[in-house]
């Protein structure tokens, strides 16, 4: 059964930091691409960032770049999303998803996890 499990949310004040995880399990993910979208209340899931299976590709949604930094660790099978300077923009449920290829064609999702960044 494959399962992402994400972590690491939570309230933090505005300018602050967050480091979300995600651990895989079920499968091989080490040649797929994973990735971070997130869904605000009232809005559609968007994309965040994502990353290739080998680590050396990773792509990034303007409003975010420079600020969030995504990373793997195939080994572990974990994937990252280091978030600063936060914003109450930022406030969502962000998910983990994974996916074959490049760009991913995100198959398997996560549950998510609430962060809600304070003004």
């Amino acid at each position: 059964q494959v399962q992402l499990v994400e972590s690491g949310g939570g309230l933090v004040q505005a300018g602050g930091s967050l480091r979300l995880s995600c651990a895989a399990s079920g499968r091989t993910f080490s040649r797929d691409g994973m990735g971070w979208f997130r869904q605000a209340p009232g809005k559609e899931r968007e994309f965040v960032a994502a990353i290739s299976w080998s680590g050396g590709s990773t792509y990034y949604a303007d409003s975010v770049k420079g600020r969030f930094t995504i990373s793997r660790d195939n080994a572990k099978i974990t994937v990252d999303l280091q978030m600063n300077s936060l914003k109450p923009a930022d406030t969502a449920v962000y998910y983990c998803a994974a996916g074959t290829g490049w760009p991913p064609a995100y198959a398997y999702w996560g549950q998510g996890t609430q962060v809600t960044v304070s003004s």
